[in-house]
């Protein structure tokens, strides 16, 4: 145990947090995402929403503000009759983090798995929301963070 550090995020994450270098992309997978076949490295977050372990990761975790969108969503494929109000969560978590307005990128469902293939990480969670799935590009860790 540490101080300081939200308890739900596992050694093993933050381990891949801290080797993460600017420029890296962590991925939040939602519990349908393929993320075993996808991850270059893959941490089980079963049982644990995208919402909570987000709240969780921008505390330790900087996001890049040297891209006008640091993170993104996939976008949900014409004519799915699904409403996607978790992303509204996500960009209430990450304007509190950032400060921008709107700092989601939409994905198409094929770039957002090709993407994901390259991430350093993926965070396979029990999200249940259809269209869970988040991307973060992490930032510079700065001399007075």
């Amino acid at each position: 145990m540490l101080i300081g550090i939200p308890g739900l995020l596992s050694p093993d994450l933050l381990k891949w947090m801290r080797e993460m270098g600017h420029g890296d992309e962590l991925v939040l997978a939602d519990a349908n995402f393929p993320a075993a076949s996808h991850a270059q490295r893959l941490v089980r977050c079963d049982g644990i929403g995208i919402v909570e372990l987000l709240e969780a990761i921008v505390k330790v975790l900087p996001l890049d503000d040297y891209v006008e969108k640091p993170a993104a969503v996939m976008a949900v494929v014409p004519g799915d009759p699904v409403e996607t109000t978790i992303w509204d969560s996500y960009e209430a978590i990450l304007y509190r983090k950032t400060g921008l307005s709107s700092s989601l990128e939409s994905i198409e469902r094929f770039s957002f798995y090709e993407r994901s293939s390259s991430a350093y990480v993926i965070v396979a969670t029990g999200e249940r929301a259809q269209y869970g799935n988040l991307i973060l590009k992490k930032g510079v860790v700065r001399e007075h963070d």
